[in-house]
């Protein structure tokens, strides 16, 4: 059982916490609780730490007979397993009120092609059209994570992000996804200028959400499928990302609201291209 707070291991876990640079360099990510631990297939896991006091409720049987088990699978495999102690634990740890346990998990890696020749692919078979998020410098953590969560259950097919975008794997993003983090595929590019370059090459419009939109974004069919900017919390779509677009979409608004939270709106524009394709396949 790691006591002491000045452990080399406990050291490089803090680092990996808040240093986005340490986890990029290493090609690693922490996270923690319960749900993550559940959802993270254990081909990505790489280390786990459990508190003293939830160990000893998972050793009982009290508590999360399948954290248990999971945990026999890792030891198994050959995955390092740590019992540390509570002070230890809430050193590690960036929750309030930290559930027991936390990981360290492998980056993920998509390229563009993959994601792309997918969809297009589907809807040439018959299938449902290419659906993306095109994200410039996003700060929240939060708003990123949930942006991720509500594109599963649109059935985005990916997120791509601007270099200037928070960190995927900062770990309050990480919990905000809910588990998407292992289901969305997401990159981060250079230049979304290149990007829309590409997107055209496949023949997926491309949509912004944008203060000065000419059109409603329920006045669009999204039959060909849709690729939609969306801009930094505060300031927006930089003039030449939004040029890129084919169309700028606003969202209507009532009362003095200039727009909507940067989450809101993508979860909005998604879910009405998804709702085109599934009321097209009802008629």
């Amino acid at each position: 059982m790691i006591t002491s707070l000045s452990n080399q291991k406990i050291k490089r876990l803090v680092l990996l916490r808040d240093k986005a640079r340490e986890r990029n360099k290493e090609g690693l990510f922490l996270a923690e609780g319960i749900r993550m631990f559940e959802e993270t297939p254990l081909r990505e896991l790489t280390e786990v730490y459990v508190s003293q006091p939830l160990w000893e409720q998972l050793e009982s049987g009290e508590r999360y007979p399948l954290i248990w088990k999971k945990l026999g699978l890792c030891m198994e495999r050959d995955i390092p397993v740590e019992k540390v102690t509570e002070e230890v634990f809430r050193k590690v740890s960036d929750t309030r009120t930290p559930q027991g346990i936390l990981f360290v998990g492998r980056q993920l890696s998509y390229s563009f092609e993959e994601l792309a020749g997918k969809a297009v692919q589907r809807h040439k078979e018959g299938g449902r059209p290419p659906l993306f998020l095109l994200l410039e410098d996003i700060q929240d953590p939060g708003n990123l994570g949930t942006m991720l969560r509500t594109g599963e259950g649109a059935g985005v097919d990916g997120v791509i992000m601007s270099k200037g975008t928070v960190d995927i794997y900062n770990p309050k993003t990480i919990r905000s996804t809910m588990g998407a983090l292992y289901r969305v595929p997401f990159l981060y590019t250079e230049d979304l200028t290149e990007v829309a370059e590409l997107l055209r090459q496949y023949e997926i419009p491309i949509y912004a959400a944008h203060l000065q939109g000419r059109k409603y974004f329920d006045e669009i069919s999204y039959e060909e499928g849709a690729a939609f900017l969306i801009g930094n919390e505060g300031n927006g779509l930089k003039e030449e990302t939004a040029g890129q677009a084919d169309v700028w979409l606003k969202i209507p608004m009532e009362g003095e609201l200039e727009s909507l939270n940067a989450a809101v709106a993508a979860a909005l524009l998604m879910y009405q291209a998804a709702g085109c394709y599934r009321r097209k396949e009802r008629k």
